[in-house]
């Protein structure tokens, strides 16, 4: 089994950080254009939803193609991939969050059994699962800062005592990128206003801060 990883250091180092088989051979590369023809298997672990990048990917088709895809679903894209939640904070966990093209479910398990990779089976929606509840303690934290209830740091410390998460919400923001959260909860707002965001996320956001 021959697997191609598009990635960059960081994504690297976290995909490295999963292994727990030696049944596959892999090889890391920058752009699908240098994935190798013989490649069984494609992890993009840095997609975007442009034309050209989902075109480039399709060559591989109907070999399994996983994307790197928290916000875009397989019924948006309109393609035969399989998304995972590879974001910062998410992707070192010891269960990864899945979603199959239907149909194609059996063909994800194998490759994950043959990795060592535990995975969840989750909902083609925005934002998966994990990501969404952490999106909105991101966007209610947000909302206490510009009420003035607390700082960034108090409120980040509360939240890893009293939850015994691994990282309070700004930190979670920060190692995520703010974008990602931001395109995130825009796009959950249209379906649901409880995820109207917060001012002070939006216009952080803008500024650029936070990634």
């Amino acid at each position: 089994m021959k697997l191609a990883v598009i990635a960059d250091e960081p994504m690297k180092e976290a995909f490295l950080s999963k292994q727990r088989s030696n049944k596959a051979s892999f090889c890391f590369v920058d752009t699908p254009r240098h994935i190798p023809a013989d490649t069984n298997i494609v992890f993009d672990l840095l997609f975007e939803p442009t034309t050209d990048r989902i075109s480039l990917l399709k060559q591989f088709l109907p070999r399994p193609v996983f994307i790197n895809a928290v916000n875009d679903t397989l019924s948006g894209l309109g393609q035969p991939f399989i998304r995972i939640n590879a974001w910062p904070g998410f992707f070192k966990r010891d269960i990864t969050e899945t979603v199959a093209w239907p149909g194609q479910e059996q063909q994800a398990e194998e490759v994950f059994n043959r990795l060592g990779w535990r995975y969840q089976a989750v909902p083609d929606i925005t934002g998966m699962i994990s990501p969404r509840i952490i999106g909105m303690i991101i966007n209610e934290a947000y909302h206490m800062l510009q009420e003035e209830i607390s700082t960034k740091v108090e409120i980040d410390i509360a939240m890893k005592l009293g939850t015994n998460y691994p990282f309070g919400p700004f930190e979670w923001g920060r190692q995520i990128g703010l974008s990602k959260v931001y395109t995130m909860l825009s796009r959950l707002t249209k379906e649901n206003k409880l995820y109207e965001i917060a001012t002070l996320l939006e216009q952080e956001f803008k500024e650029g801060v936070g990634g």
